[in-house]
């Protein structure tokens, strides 16, 4: 089975303008997503998809393999199905752009669950941290007994009414929060991006709940590794002092 790596990236951020051809250390961000993901073992190419001519460039700069797409993508979804079906994927992995240190291990796990009987899939990490729970930032989601997401919300779900404090939460009951990078077979990739926004998508603005609320089933996966994303300045400062204090 062969499956496709997809990094969707675009310069043109709401919060953090130009954030894929940032600086960390010596490396563009969209060069340590690349790199970082060329490790997987199980991704038989891989390519950044982008509207833009200063990441095409960068990407051809230190030797990425790049393709150029519509203008008129709403989102990364839209240009994933681009890439896939130009380059004829069967399966593809939506890799985060601004994820520099995404582990390989992460995709590999991913792929080892997408197959011709699975619509989508996705991974999710154990919550540790109380102050999670309680961050709409924080993607949290509910599982069935046999690891479909049932629900995703930026609430903390589900709600336990016999306790009100975080860290009891985490002491009695098991929470999940979501790692937004997914894998879909093309054919369902092609069917999602058709769908109108749901009412709970706009709610919640969790694109994902437009594929539930269409009954769409999103596999899951547990992975262990913390996320480092990036969506704004501070979160690049915060990660830049975290690395020059692990390099002392």
């Amino acid at each position: 089975m062969k499956i496709l790596g997809i990094i969707p990236s675009r310069y043109e951020s709401t919060r953090f303008p130009g954030k894929s051809l940032i600086d960390i250390m010596g490396k563009t961000m969209i060069q340590r997503v690349y790199e970082q993901s060329k490790k997987s073992k199980n991704l038989y190419d891989l390519v950044v998809a982008t509207d833009d001519q200063r990441i095409f460039t960068e990407v051809k700069r230190f030797g990425g393999a790049v393709l150029m797409t519509s203008k008129n993508h709403k989102n990364g979804t839209e240009r994933c199905l681009e890439v896939a079906q130009s380059l004829h994927a069967q399966f593809v992995i939506n890799i985060q752009g601004d994820e520099p240190f995404i582990q390989p291990d992460q995709i590999d796990k991913l792929c080892s669950i997408i197959s011709s009987d699975t619509d989508l899939a996705t991974l999710i990490k154990r919550i540790e941290d109380p102050n999670d729970l309680d961050n709409p930032n924080v993607v949290k989601v509910v599982k069935s007994l046999d690891n479909h997401a049932l629900y995703f919300s930026r609430s903390p779900i589900p709600f336990n009414q016999t306790l009100n404090k975080a860290s009891k939460l985490l002491s009695n009951k098991t929470y999940w929060k979501h790692v937004g990078i997914y894998a879909y077979r093309t054919k369902v990739l092609s069917q999602i991006v058709k769908l109108k926004e749901s009412t709970l998508e706009k709610m919640e603005s969790l694109e994902q709940l437009r594929w539930l609320e269409n009954g769409f089933k999103i596999k899951t996966a547990e992975t262990h590794v913390e996320s480092t994303g990036i969506d704004t300045p501070e979160d690049l400062h915060h990660l830049i002092a975290k690395m020059k204090t692990n390099a002392k």
